[in-house]
């Protein structure tokens, strides 16, 4: 009942006035959400946002205004998406999608409280000053996604072991592909197996990336943690199909829509993390008091069809640890 329910207020709420003209009509406080993908490609993570609101009590429309702006993953819009939230004085500000949109906000005010999920360490990024008193105007969930490189060339050697050149695919304007490549490179080395990191941007070099795999004769990949990426799932599936490369990625999206395997954090779980804590201080909390939430929800999901279509079976012990297996 209560997902109906919610569904059906979720619709209402869309078919009432305009976001700007609800804003002013009434003193309800506004959430803005800065996300470095698109509309388009964000819609999932924003209604798992919603949902988790709504479970909490505060539905959209009613006694909460959520304001998402999207970057259309241009880094350097953030800065002035940040600054348009700071100029509104929205109650407190959600931002999603890597390290960027969290490190603009930060930039562009230290009082409207700051609520992130970024995949790097937090106290390095100068986002807290610790992870347990973060102290300042910010707090979330850090999950390290970039440090999961080593289970993840493991598990597509489990698969198949005869891999003995893997690609990594980064995007260079993302701040983790170094730690990322790196993390992947030391745990190629003691698996002795060879990395080929290829990078990409934007759609046309994703496709560059993948002729340059198969020129080199890459036996699996792994993509590389990337808001960008997530928004190109669709791509990235329909181009490993083709060129027949068993790939492993970050997050279940992924295999959802036809890729092969992933192994990371559960970003609908990141997300109830992230609307538990902007509850919590739409009720008075102060970020400073929060601590920073380490994600501990990894998930495997395989998918069945996609293996057979490559000419792959899955080992037994592998399908028996999968979290879920898309039959």
């Amino acid at each position: 009942m209560r997902r109906r329910e919610f569904i059906t207020l979720l619709g209402g709420a869309a078919a009432a006035c305009p976001l700007a003209a609800r804003a002013q009509q009434s003193a309800l406080p506004v959430i803005g959400y800065l996300g470095l993908g698109s509309a388009v490609t964000g819609t999932q993570m924003l209604l798992a946002l919603r949902q988790s609101l709504f479970e909490a009590g505060y539905i959209e429309g009613r006694n909460i205004v959520i304001d998402p702006r999207w970057a259309e993953g241009r880094y350097d819009r953030l800065p002035a998406l940040a600054t348009d939230f700071v100029r509104r004085q929205v109650a407190v500000i959600i931002a999603t999608g890597g390290t960027a949109p969290a490190l603009a906000v930060k930039a562009a005010t230290t009082t409207i409280p700051l609520v992130f999920g970024v995949t790097d360490d937090p106290v390095a990024l100068g986002l807290v000053a610790s992870m347990a008193r973060p102290g300042g105007n910010a707090t979330g969930v850090s999950f390290l996604l970039a440090e999961l490189g080593a289970k993840q060339l493991g598990l597509l050697r489990e698969l198949v072991p005869t891999a003995a050149h893997i690609g990594l695919l980064v995007n260079p304007n993302n701040t983790t592909s170094n730690a990322q490549t790196s993390n992947a490179v030391t745990a190629a080395s003691a698996l002795g197996v060879k990395i080929d990191v290829v990078s990409a941007a934007d759609s046309r070099e994703i496709e560059t990336a993948f002729a340059t795999l198969v020129r080199n004769r890459a036996d699996a990949l792994l993509i590389g943690t990337d808001p960008f990426f997530y928004s190109r799932r669709v791509q990235l599936a329909t181009l490993a199909s083709r060129h027949a490369i068993p790939t492993i990625y970050p997050v279940r999206e992924n295999v959802e829509i036809g890729g092969l395997m992933s192994y990371g954090t559960s970003l609908t779980e990141v997300y109830h993390q992230l609307a538990a804590y902007t509850v919590r201080i739409l009720k008075g909390a102060k970020p400073a008091d929060l601590p920073v939430v380490q994600s501990t929800k990894f998930e495997l999901v395989i998918n069945l069809p996609t293996a057979r279509a490559l000419g792959l079976e899955i080992p037994p012990m592998l399908l028996a640890r999968a979290d879920e297996v898309i039959e």
